[in-house]
């Protein structure tokens, strides 16, 4: 029979340790993330190959004097800086003007982050992990209406996690086939020793203090779950075949990195070789440093034992900077973002940069859904605290136009020299401001005028334009001289025509 300090110690484990795909993947979300924060956090985590025989000062040396290339923090800019560029649009329905929502717009997680910034950071950590999570949580006061709830200030608020604090989760599947949340582990804080470990069901809340050096549980407390569903949405960067797991942007890209980095030590350690070789002498020769130095051997020395230098024959410092550059190449057809950078952008022929601009925009687009998809499920979510039905619709950019503003100009500034006629001048002066992101009513005095029609030319204007795939509206918008009877009387007769 278990002792009570033997319960006490199995229920700690069970409170702070992981599931088993949590214990799979940690390691790799670790690595990940060090790779992403890059600096003092990279170096720490020792991702420099180390040497045989190596000690443990030449190896502390060698950490400090390489510098690291950050790509995934690069690659992962890249995509927030196109994905955010645009705020989304949003219709929220039922809950439109409510103080609340303006209160949480403004403040979504009461850590004066708006709502656009913290959806920001999800896109990011998805990206980093492949998939993080977001709880919407409200303060139990004991209010009973909505009226109570404005007096103490309380509404629903948001909290973000990271892979590396839940802990846990479970799904099953309900009678319509969907699949939901059952049960949902995942650290709310940690402070030195100290664990508060939140355990979320559908029926109730449980949250654990526990002081892990001490090896006891300070607190515990139990709380219903009013909701009655675990309010934790899963935003996937992509999706895995595994549930509650994501692909990270940066699956490839880390150890890529990783390489380049051990690259660039071989490259300070060929310099060092080449300018300051390694002498072998015996120990009672005294040998200086630097240039000009001066060697002083014993008087009977052996001639077979003088001090002589080793000659390096390693690679050319040449060869492993080309090896480096191959591989930023890689980096960069696997994220996509060849065309972005200036360098491989004078390499590249139009054609190649429009087929780059055209798979980075497809790999935007399904980032910018999955964000999309996370927001309704938030505001459903807050709806549900708030005793309302989710009404609205969240839009994000599906479309991200990247363009080779250098190409286009140079594009436009060779048409214009050989150009004669004053209408192609004209449209490339049109397309020049709207390069320029000039008002479109400015923009729209450049346009070709459409013909008026006369009751001799409209019948056959009016067919061309139904050819062209105009709608009745479009033709009565630009022709106010015509009525809905001329052009069913065109329709017809083009009809017959077409009979005959």
């Amino acid at each position: 029979m278990a002792t009570i300090t033997e319960t006490i110690q199995t229920e700690i484990s069970h409170l702070i340790s992981g599931n088993e795909l949590y214990d799979t993947y940690q390691p790799r979300w670790r690595y990940l993330l060090e790779s992403y924060l890059g600096g003092e956090t990279y170096r720490d985590a020792k991702h420099l190959t180390r040497y045989q025989l190596e000690t443990d000062s030449e190896y502390t040396a060698r950490l400090n004097n390489t510098p690291l290339r950050n790509d995934c923090y690069s690659v992962v800019s890249i995509y927030k800086s196109f994905l955010f560029r645009e705020s989304p649009m949003r219709d929220l329905g039922t809950v439109e003007g409510l103080p609340e929502v303006d209160s949480f717009l403004r403040d979504a997680d009461m850590d004066d982050r708006s709502l656009d910034a913290f959806m920001k950071d999800v896109a990011t950590w998805s990206s980093v992990f492949g998939h993080s999570w977001v709880v919407v949580t409200q303060p139990n006061v004991n209010a009973t209406t909505l009226e109570e709830q404005r007096m103490q200030g309380v509404r629903p608020y948001v909290n973000l996690l990271t892979p590396l604090t839940v802990l846990d989760w479970q799904y099953t599947r309900s009678p319509n086939g969907r699949y939901e949340l059952s049960y949902f582990k995942y650290l709310e804080d940690v402070n030195q020793s100290i664990r508060v470990v939140k355990e979320w069901r559908k029926d109730t809340i449980k949250t654990s203090i526990v002081d892990v050096d001490g090896n006891e549980i300070q607190e515990q407390y139990e709380e219903p779950n009013q909701l009655g569903v675990i309010p934790a949405v899963c935003v996937y960067n992509i999706r895995s075949t595994v549930r509650g797991i994501g692909v990270s942007d940066l699956a490839d890209i880390a150890d890529l990195q990783r390489f380049i980095y051990n690259s660039t030590s071989e490259v300070d350690q060929s310099i060092r070789l080449n300018t300051h070789p390694s002498i072998c002498a015996t120990p009672e020769t005294n040998i200086g440093s630097g240039a000009g130095a001066i060697i002083h051997m014993p008087e009977n020395l052996d001639p077979g034992l003088k001090p002589y230098a080793l000659e390096f024959n390693g690679a050319s410092v040449e060869s492993i900077f080309k090896a480096i550059e191959q591989t930023v190449d890689a980096i960069d057809k696997i994220a996509n973002t060849g065309s972005i950078r200036s360098t491989e952008s004078r390499r590249m022929s139009g054609v190649a940069q429009e087929q780059e601009f055209q798979l980075l925009n497809a790999r935007l687009s399904e980032k910018a859904d999955s964000v999309e998809l996370a927001e309704e499920h938030i505001w459903k979510l807050w709806c549900l605290y708030m005793g309302y039905d989710w009404t609205g619709t969240i839009d994000y950019p599906g479309s991200f136009n990247i363009r080779d503003t250098e190409s286009e100009i140079a594009q436009l500034k060779i048409a214009r020299d050989t150009a004669n006629d004053p209408r192609v001048l004209k449209q490339i002066d049109k397309q020049i401001l709207e390069w320029m992101e000039v008002d479109p009513g400015v923009v729209s005095e450049f346009e070709e005028p459409h013909p008026t029609t006369t009751p001799e030319t409209q019948d056959a204007h009016i067919q061309e334009m139904i050819m062209q795939g105009y709608t009745d509206e479009q033709m009565l918008e630009k022709h106010p001289e015509l009525t809905k009877v001329d052009i069913n009387n065109a329709k017809k007769a083009l009809l017959g025509t077409n009979i005959t």
